[in-house]
């Protein structure tokens, strides 16, 4: 696969280059210089198939020349051994579980790929590498179990102190070993741009041998492509529904938007935002204005800046009318999310957790004219609601079991390093 900078200003790389290295030369995100579309028929005999299966599908023409089929198909068979299932809640809406795998978050999917893949094309050879990565939530215990153990490999986890749940923070502060977690004094705009500002010194980076586990690597967009083809797979032949999808920093509609260009039957997307609104101001002014980010309760959205936005306006070659068409948006508040998670408890006996709320809001009250007639909406389900506890038990008057793996991840100690947001305080640790 050949991979270009979404700046453009950065020589052309195969998919082996740009998952090492994370973030491209000239401060762009890589991007596949072409997405091959899988024809109707190719669709229609992935009906029935499992997850990896679908990924083997979607990803063998764009890595084919790179990782052979049976090496992806064993790998992505091991990564993606927990399931995605499609809960109907009535006729015309259904929720996507994406909470099954072990850190109960949606993030386990592109994170345990990328940890393959990158395992797969690091030689031997090479110095170890360290995996870098802001988290405003749930990336960090999802990069961090991914690559807990795996050798001459370390992570670091910069997330925003006092701004992660409980449970979230437990996740990726109590693993130790080649684990390593710092709480920035500041918010996930800091540990965003920390984060950027360490790829972009290029003898820091050489000398820590850096590379990226967020979003904006496309080792880990790439697989969260196959779950949104699962999905639509899974509904009567002929249905093209439109997903809601709770958007922060903006990968996981990006992979979505991915996922619909190489031909998955999906009529067109529903940006979900907390009143951190840079893509809806967007969509309505087509003008780019980020802002500094506010905390909410759907902790995991709170993006300012959200870097995936670049990559959505270099797949519609910066044609907000296009994007437009691709997709809406909706914007939701605190009282919103209190009351989706209510509603939804009280209508369907369904419990959500915050970000998973506003997905559902973004489904009802989405108004696009291109929505109109749609058979079916699907919103997306990003974490399970126990790690949300604090918010959700009191809104639905009764506790919210524990799976396991969280239960597990609060009973041990915690350890993290204190940083100010600045890159030299960043540097000493890498």
């Amino acid at each position: 696969m050949t991979c270009v900078s979404t700046r453009g200003e950065a020589p052309a790389v195969p998919f082996r280059e740009a998952v090492l290295a994370g973030l491209a030369p000239d401060g762009g995100l890589y991007v596949p210089q072409r997405l091959p579309a899988l024809d109707e028929r190719q669709w229609a005999g992935l009906r029935g198939a499992s997850m990896a299966d679908i990924g083997v599908a979607m990803l063998a023409p764009l890595l084919g020349d790179e990782i052979g089929v049976g090496t992806l198909s064993a790998l992505l068979a091991d990564a993606l051994d927990f399931p995605v299932p499609v809960v109907r809640l009535d006729d015309r809406l259904a929720v996507v579980e994406l909470f099954h795998g072990p850190t109960c978050a949606f993030k386990d999917v592109g994170a345990r790929v990328l940890a393959r893949l990158l395992s797969h094309v690091h030689d031997a050879g090479q110095p170890p590498l360290t995996v870098l990565v802001a988290t405003s939530g749930d990336t960090g215990g999802a990069v961090a179990q991914a690559f807990h153990g795996v050798p001459r490999t370390r992570v670091v986890v910069l997330y925003p102190h006092g701004q992660v749940s409980a449970v979230q923070e437990a996740q990726f502060t109590t693993l130790g070993g080649n684990v390593t977690a710092v709480a920035v004094q500041g918010r996930f705009d800091d540990c965003q741009r920390l984060a950027k500002e360490a790829f972009g010194d290029p003898r820091l980076r050489e000398r820590a041998h850096l590379t990226s586990a967020n979003s904006i690597s496309l080792g880990r967009l790439l697989p969260q492509m196959v779950y949104y083809a699962h999905a639509v797979l899974g509904l009567n032949p002929g249905t093209r529904p439109v997903i809601s999808v709770p958007s922060g920093n903006f990968g996981n509609l990006a992979a979505g938007l991915m996922a619909q260009r190489m031909g998955a039957p999906i009529a067109r997307f529903v940006a979900a935002t907390t009143v951190n609104d840079t893509v809806p101001r967007y969509l309505a002014t087509g003008m780019v204005e980020p802002r500094p980010s506010v905390s909410t309760l759907a902790n995991a959205m709170d993006v300012g800046n959200p870097s995936n936005l670049e990559r959505i306006r270099w797949m519609f070659g910066d044609r907000v009318e296009a994007i437009r068409a691709a997709m809406s948006a909706t914007v939701h508040t605190d009282e919103d999310v209190r009351r989706g998670i209510r509603e939804l408890d009280a209508r369907y006996g369904y419990v959500a957790d915050p970000h998973t709320a506003i997905a559902y809001l973004g489904a009802v009250e989405d108004r696009g004219a291109a929505g109109v007639g749609a058979p079916g909406r699907l919103f997306l389900s990003t974490a399970h609601p126990a790690k949300f506890g604090d918010v959700v038990e009191p809104l639905i008057g009764r506790p919210v079991p524990v799976p396991a793996p969280l239960a597990d991840a609060m009973a041990r100690p915690r350890q993290a390093t204190h940083i100010e947001p600045r890159l030299a305080a960043l540097s000493v640790l890498l």
